[in-house]
């Protein structure tokens, strides 16, 4: 029994590769069509829509952000956890999902003309008015998510999020283009929301007759409330910026801020939650082994930095020709802002890796503990940041975030199977490739004539990237080998 169980290990593990790289690619590789659909709507309903309007929207997104933290999704966490569910837990979970998030709708309605006094600006309770609709939908979203990703069904959810997404999109450009001003920012999202609810559905084949009978269910509420509360400090962390600044910024440069946070959260945003979603299921099934957890959190480290650092060293130094080209002239005073905020986000990025594989190891009190310590470090340095402007509030984001990341590594590391020295040497060449590469490119374009923003932004991305590239297969052959060998099948 003893050889069986053994020579049926490697197997094992050898199969979980296998979903994990079929996941990944799936998530990712529509993750990335869905985003270039999204973002070549977005960056023309930016031209077109005004810094005001994305003040505004950003001023809802506060209390959208805060009662999403309660809106059950470490519920249906909790079900990917575990290793035995049965039809009985599922159909409480989707009975718990729906009190939640009506009751989430109803409680954003009451809040509306709350938030728009705190403001100072009445369109803002209309807007949430609106935006309780959401709520409807999340528990047909959330349901059918948790079921597919038990099952390391990805493929199921890439799909459904690049045909929402796709459908976002139109409606966000329709929206613009009609002349709708800031409620194009409030139809894209409920077109989204509600495709994305019905696709998955369908495809979890999740409809099913909810209990309100929650005996029985209490482990999973508590691990889901642990969940909870860590995504409540994650609010404290993400949204602190925007309810401090909405009172000291007028809408325009509050616009100015959230989409220069946009442009440089776009890998971090968009691109690493599909990956978390992954590591998260995957964590969940070699939990009770160390070793593999530790090789699996450097490995997964290595290559999100391999992805990240070209994007964010490429960002701070093209900064003013991408902005000028992409959003357009009056967005202009946003270049500054993006330069500054691309240097705390390697930081942010490596900080988030931390909370799936110590959730997976059923360690979320963890994960709630470090997000109360990042929400009291960020509001802190936004609240001190934004007495110096809107200068003031991004360079807040460069002296906290490599803070909190110390604070995270020093905490989750032991958990996770996996020493300091060996993260750092895991992330390593990716950090080197990236500096060398900003390097390069600052030189470049020193040396460039007087040239018009889109060549100039051409010529720099072209040599940014031969810089990276070059760099990684000089100094890094072994990472470069890895993520080859992953892509092929091999790794």
């Amino acid at each position: 029994m003893a050889e069986s169980a053994e020579s049926g290990a490697p197997q094992r593990f050898e199969s979980l590769r296998q979903q994990v790289r079929s996941a990944v690619l799936w998530r990712s590789g529509t993750q990335f069509l869905g985003q270039l659909v999204t973002w070549g709507s977005t960056f023309l309903v930016i031209r077109i829509l005004s810094p005001e309007d994305y003040g505004l929207f950003a001023m809802t997104q506060v209390v959208l952000a805060l009662l999403n933290m309660l809106n059950g999704y470490g519920l249906a966490s909790a079900i990917i956890q575990r290793p035995h569910v049965d039809t009985r837990l599922k159909r409480q979970l989707f009975g718990l999902l729906l009190i939640l998030n009506l009751g989430l709708g109803a409680l954003q309605v009451a809040m509306a003309p709350l938030a728009a006094a705190y403001f100072r600006q009445p369109i803002v309770a209309d807007l949430l008015r609106v935006q309780a609709l959401l709520y409807v939908a999340t528990p047909f979203i959330a349901f059918p998510y948790a079921l597919l990703a038990r099952d390391m069904d990805f493929k199921g959810q890439a799909q459904a999020n690049l045909a929402s997404a796709t459908l976002g999109a139109l409606v966000s450009l329709a929206g613009a283009l009609a002349g709708w001003g800031v409620w194009t920012l409030i139809a894209a999202p409920m077109a989204l929301f509600w495709s994305r609810a019905i696709i998955m559905t369908w495809l979890a084949r999740s409809l099913m007759w909810p209990s309100f009978d929650f005996r029985g269910a209490g482990d999973v509420v508590r691990f889901g409330g642990l969940m909870a509360t860590s995504q409540l400090f994650w609010f404290l962390q993400s949204q602190a910026d925007v309810f401090v600044a909405g009172r000291h910024l007028d809408p325009h440069t509050l616009g100015l801020y959230t989409t220069a946070l946009f442009l440089t959260q776009v890998f971090v945003a968009k691109f690493l939650p599909t990956l978390n979603d992954v590591a998260f299921s995957a964590y969940a099934r070699i939990q009770d082994d160390a070793a593999a957890m530790g090789a699996a959190f450097a490995k997964s480290s290595r290559i999100v930095m391999v992805a990240a650092m070209p994007f964010y060293a490429g960002l701070a130094v093209t900064a003013d020709p991408l902005v000028h080209v992409v959003l357009g002239e009056k967005w202009l005073q946003a270049a500054p802002l993006v330069r500054i905020l691309a240097i705390a986000m390697p930081f942010m990025t490596l900080q988030t890796l931390f909370a799936p594989a110590t959730n997976a190891r059923g360690l979320p009190g963890l994960a709630a503990r470090l997000g109360a310590a990042g929400g009291v470090l960020l509001p802190l340095a936004f609240v001190i940041g934004v007495k110096f402007g809107v200068e003031g509030l991004v360079w807040s984001w460069v002296a906290v975030w490599p803070l909190y990341l110390i604070v995270t590594a020093g905490r989750s590391l032991r958990e996770v199977g996996l020493s300091a020295s060996a993260l750092a040497s895991a992330i390593a060449p990716p950090l080197l490739a990236g500096l060398a590469m900003a390097a390069i490119v600052v030189v470049i374009d020193t040396a460039l004539p007087p040239l018009d923003p889109a060549p100039r932004l051409a010529i720099l991305v072209a040599a940014g990237a031969s810089a990276y590239g070059g760099w990684l297969a000089l100094f890094a052959r072994d990472t470069l080998a890895e993520l080859i060998a992953f892509v092929r099948r091999r790794g």
